[in-house]
């Protein structure tokens, strides 16, 4: 997302430092583009002319003008800027009051919302005791799938049937909610392929049953100013405390994230970054423009870091980097450890200046090439994981065989790891070490 809006702002700046010092007619041309590059991102109309209107004023004040850095005092502003259009600071969940609280999750059908409900139990569960309410009675599908995903994060889901009804189904929620220690409700809700009075009316009901302290609406960023218009629909008619925004690792333009707080005035709250349980993000407004500006996000990178990483592992793994011991086992287990931080992709997008790297686009991840990394080191015993070295001809074979790769696949692999090996020797004596290239880990 905003990849585009990245590339377009990123030659606007350069244009300006171009000109060194600036005036009201390069700035106006800069403005022009930047307009026009939110229109394409699909920034509602309003909400774009606004954000240029209040740029344009400040732009134009004496402390930029005469400033002996004019490009990047603008650069600050926007910044300054579009963090304030997505709602100035990150707004927590509303989970005060007397245990068991709720969250309704609402949307229209294909958002996204029966995993969201999933991925959100899992987020709160390190303070929370949550308890999935399967509520959307209409695709019976969807009560199974929640359920699954409930056993798969080890989270307990209320039991419920196609053929109840929804209101009944969280009131019984609540009550055995109160009997068995949960302290959060989180209901997943039917949707619609548009918004509709039986869908609004239902909603309706559930909100007045269950009192909620929050009700948030799942959007898929994909449809853009769809999911401003369905934002608006939602709050008129129920009245939303957030949003969260789903699919946002896909090729979405971004207009969605920019305009719904000022389009909409309610704030969002969670990125849904990923298929997996464990990618939602809470939405921080400062740390989207600095990535949407290139700028990077090492906040984020850190926090996602201290989530995933096991801590006695990464001690485990400096005292045998010290003792200069490093073997196909560790290796693998800072492999898995990445992965649990998400695509490769989204990683690389957090660190600053990545997005200006020429050929970046072409160098872009090969996720299926660590799974056949992980796959060729499964299939070895673990002598042969703890050293390499006894890896004959026949060994090699078997293993490609059991991976389902080739020979030269192994091959490849034990060579990078031979020069790993060699650098963390050097590491460990204190000398400097260049790390080896992975073949194929980055295409292109």
């Amino acid at each position: 997302m905003f990849e585009a809006l990245q590339e377009r702002l990123g030659g606007v700046f350069k244009k300006l430092r171009g000109h060194g010092r600036l005036n009201e007619e390069n700035i106006e041309a800069g403005l022009r583009e930047v307009r026009l590059a939110l229109l394409e991102a699909d920034v509602h109309y309003k909400v774009a002319k606004d954000f240029v209107a209040r740029i344009r004023e400040r732009s134009l004040g004496q402390e930029v003008l005469t400033s002996l850095t004019p490009a990047q005092q603008v650069v600050k502003i926007v910044a300054e800027e579009l963090t304030e259009l997505m709602g100035s600071a990150h707004q927590e969940l509303d989970l005060g009051g007397r245990p068991p609280r709720s969250i309704l999750l609402v949307g229209l059908q294909g958002s996204g919302k029966t995993t969201t409900a999933a991925k959100l139990a899992l987020h709160l569960s390190r303070k929370e005791r949550p308890l999935l309410v399967p509520a959307d009675v209409y695709r019976p599908a969807a009560i199974e799938q929640l359920k699954t995903l409930a056993r798969q994060i080890k989270i307990p889901a209320f039991e419920t049937s196609p053929d109840q009804d929804p209101v009944q189904i969280c009131r019984q929620a609540l009550t055995q909610a109160q009997a068995s220690g949960q302290s959060l409700l989180i209901v997943d809700t039917a949707g619609r392929l548009h918004v509709d009075d039986d869908l609004m009316a239902e909603v309706a009901g559930l909100k007045e049953a269950l009192q909620p302290r929050e009700v948030l609406l799942v959007a898929d960023a994909m449809t853009g100013q769809d999911a401003v218009n369905a934002a608006s629909a939602f709050h008129e008619r129920v009245g939303l405390s957030g949003v969260i925004l789903t699919k946002i690792e896909g090729d979405a333009r971004g207009g969605a994230a920019l305009s719904i707080k000022a389009a909409v005035g309610v704030p969002i709250k969670y990125l849904g970054v990923g298929e997996k349980v464990e990618a939602l993000e809470a939405f921080h407004p400062d740390r989207m423009a600095s990535r949407i500006l290139g700028m990077g996000d090492m906040l984020s990178l850190i926090e996602k870091a201290q989530e995933t990483v096991d801590r006695r592992e990464a001690e485990r793994l400096a005292k045998k980097l010290q003792r200069a011991e490093f073997t196909l086992d560790d290796f693998l287990s800072q492999l898995k450890q990445l992965k649990k931080m998400g695509s490769l992709e989204s990683l690389l997008g957090m660190i600053p200046g990545m997005n200006r790297l020429k050929g970046l686009k072409d160098m872009s991840p090969d996720e299926r090439e660590l799974k056949r990394i992980e796959a060729v080191i499964l299939s070895m015993t673990r002598e042969e994981r703890r050293n390499p070295r006894i890896l004959n001809g026949s060994r090699r074979k078997r293993i490609a065989l059991g991976s389902g790769t080739t020979v030269a696949d192994v091959n490849k692999l034990v060579k990078n790891f031979d020069q790993m090996s060699k650098m963390v020797k050097q590491m460990g004596r204190g000398k400097p070490g260049r790390l080896p290239q992975i073949p194929g880990l980055f295409s292109g």
